[in-house]
This record gives C-alpha cells, sequence and structure tokens, in this order.
C-alpha cells in the first residue's frame, strides 16, 4: 500500500513537469517570432473548435489553421490553438516567424508582458502541485499503522 503513496504522486509530478515544459517552449517560441522582426500576411484557411468533457465540466478549445509565405518563398501552413474567436475563414491576419521554423508562427499580437504573465502563473501552479506532492510522499506513509 505505501507502495501507492509514491507511485501516484511521482506520475502527478510528471505530468506536472511536462505541462511546465511544454509551457516554457511555447512561450519561448512565441518570444522568437515577436522579436524575429519577420511578418506575413496570412490567411485563415479554417476555423474550428473541438470540445472536451470531463465529469461536468466542458472545455472548448478554438483552432486556426494560416497559410502565408515567406520572404524567400516558401508556402507555410501552421494551426494555433486559443487564437482570437474574432478571426474567421477567409481573414487575412500578420503573423509573426522566424527564418529558422516558420512553421511556428504565430498570429497572436505580441504580448510579452501577458506571455510572461501567462508562463509565471502556470509555473507557480507546477510548482504547488509539485510542493504537494513531495509533501503527501513524506507525511502520508509516516501515519499510525492500525
Amino acid at each position: 500500500m505505501d507502495f501507492m503513496f509514491v507511485v501516484i504522486p511521482l506520475f502527478i509530478m510528471g505530468v506536472a513537469i511536462l505541462i511546465g515544459v511544454k509551457t516554457v517552449m511555447r512561450a519561448l517560441q512565441l518570444r522568437s517570432a515577436w522579436r524575429s522582426g519577420l511578418t506575413a500576411e496570412a490567411r485563415c484557411l479554417r476555423f474550428y473548435t473541438t470540445t472536451r468533457r470531463n465529469d461536468n465540466h466542458v472545455t472548448t478549445t478554438r483552432h486556426h489553421v494560416f497559410e502565408f509565405m515567406t520572404r524567400d518563398g516558401r508556402q507555410i501552413r501552421f494551426e494555433e490553438e486559443n487564437g482570437p474567436g474574432t478571426i474567421i475563414e477567409g481573414d487575412i491576419v500578420p503573423v509573426h516567424y522566424t527564418a529558422e521554423h516558420p512553421e511556428r508562427a504565430t498570429a497572436r499580437p505580441p504580448s510579452p508582458v501577458g506571455n510572461l504573465a501567462g508562463t509565471a502563473g502556470t509555473l507557480a501552479f507546477v510548482a504547488v502541485m509539485i510542493a504537494f506532492c513531495v509533501f503527501f510522499m513524506t507525511t502520508a506513509g509516516s501515519g499510525p499503522d492500525f
């Protein structure tokens, strides 16, 4: 039984760490795209939503598929989640991209402070989850055995 008091918190910690890494990677990608200075006009080819249900909670995610041409003439198509709900199919929007990875472009307007705040909030939540798991692992198995 003590085995479960270690394995489950370790699994939760692993998921939390993956969430933190993914958040930091996306924040760095956005920052690079915004700082590169490379922009293009992209057409929204498709707009759709996906819905997930977990018990009594429903989560809807917006997806946009954009296509643009880089300065060197390459046609790039990329998908971005949770973009503005005001962009629909056929709209022309500015996108920011890097020359090295144009497929990691973003149609989000530059917002370094918002990006930093969102990343810091997510990392704080991850840190609390990890701290709780460590606390649980160190105290749960030390109770009296009846």
